[in-house]
């Protein structure tokens, strides 16, 4: 169980503004499900959610560097909510999937030409003697925009995207488990990303640019 309190090169669990915010985050709480369930809130909401600001830039993976540019997407916000855990005791762990997303704009479709989304990130706490799944990737604003119920997590139940959205509509599918992981394994995550999306890096070089764009942006 030590490897998931460890601070590490992307959980950044000792970072001072880590630690800072961690601690503003969780208040007066003792319970460590009050203090889950208080960073969980701090990242789905604090940190909207912008899948164009993918880059396999090793630092774009750290908690510290989620925290500090205020957007991100799914990884970079587990891994955060992870840090932050680790920094008050809490154990933490990232897990991978690929998912399939019905209600993705049409503009993301067409950049990724395709609907399946790999490599999406989640994050696992050791809360009451169990691991317990959370999704901060979504903030609530978005969610609304999207007609998707906010994602809630009490601690106790996993907290994993929804089947359907508000109208019935099929929402999120997984389909792959690559497992869990005490820190990022970012070769793995890049090279299935570059596999999935060749022709994003075949004008570029990959390892040198992100991707832009915003998913907030008005839709056409």
């Amino acid at each position: 169980m030590e490897q998931y309190l460890q601070s590490t090169r992307y959980f950044d669990a000792t970072n001072p503004q880590v630690v800072a915010q961690a601690h503003a985050l969780a208040g007066d709480a003792t319970d460590p499900l009050e203090i889950a369930r208080r960073l969980y809130l701090g990242v789905r909401d604090g940190v909207r959610y912008n899948p164009y600001t993918f880059s396999d830039d090793p630092l774009s993976f750290s908690g510290s560097h989620c925290l500090a540019a205020g957007q991100s997407y799914c990884i970079p916000k587990a891994v955060l909510l992870g840090t932050m855990a680790r920094a008050l005791g809490i154990p933490s762990r990232l897990g991978l999937a690929d998912v399939r997303n019905h209600l993705s704009s049409p503009q993301l479709l067409a950049f990724l030409r395709s609907d399946v989304f790999v490599m999406h990130g989640y994050i696992e706490l050791w809360l009451n003697e169990r691991w317990v799944k959370a999704t901060p990737a979504f903030n609530k604003a978005l969610c609304e925009r999207m007609g998707v119920a906010v994602l809630e997590f009490d601690g106790e139940q996993d907290s994993v995207f929804q089947p359907f959205d508000e109208q019935g509509r099929a929402h999120m599918e997984y389909l792959k488990d690559h497992g869990t992981f005490a820190d990022v394994p970012v070769d793995f995550i890049v090279a299935q990303v570059a596999e999935a999306y060749p022709h994003l890096v075949k004008t570029a070089d990959f390892a040198e640019r992100s991707l832009e764009g915003d998913i907030a942006a008005p839709m056409s």
